[in-house]
């Protein structure tokens, strides 16, 4: 089947951001995300999954491991597990972005 943001299960999370459920099994998590101006997530971790973001619009700040990295479109990020890390937008527009988790993040968050 053929998935977008048009026909996948759809959930809101933190600060009215928005995700995209494109593909969520136990081996592979696939999500479009969005973030509005001023967002950002708690600080966490995940024992099991490494996670590649790819970012289609804006630009990410990435803190992980105490380190600050900016993340702008067309460029990605890989974090590897047990990791700490989120991600916040501190620009004035949207930030939208790919995050591939292997394997699936369910179960596997720990928030700090």
């Amino acid at each position: 089947m053929i998935q977008s943001k048009n026909n996948s299960e759809h959930y809101i999370w933190g600060d009215n951001c928005g995700s995209w459920i494109l593909k969520n099994d136990a081996q592979l998590s696939v999500k479009q995300e969005i973030m509005p101006s001023g967002t950002s997530e708690k600080l966490h971790f995940h024992h099991l999954a490494e996670q590649f973001f790819y970012i289609l619009k804006g630009k990410a700040v990435f803190f992980i491991d105490g380190e600050r990295l900016s993340v702008k479109n067309g460029e990605s990020i890989a974090i590897p597990p047990k990791s700490k890390h989120y991600i916040a937008n501190e620009s004035d527009e949207d930030l939208e972005f790919l995050v591939i988790s292997s394997p699936s993040t369910d179960n596997d968050r720990i928030v700090l």
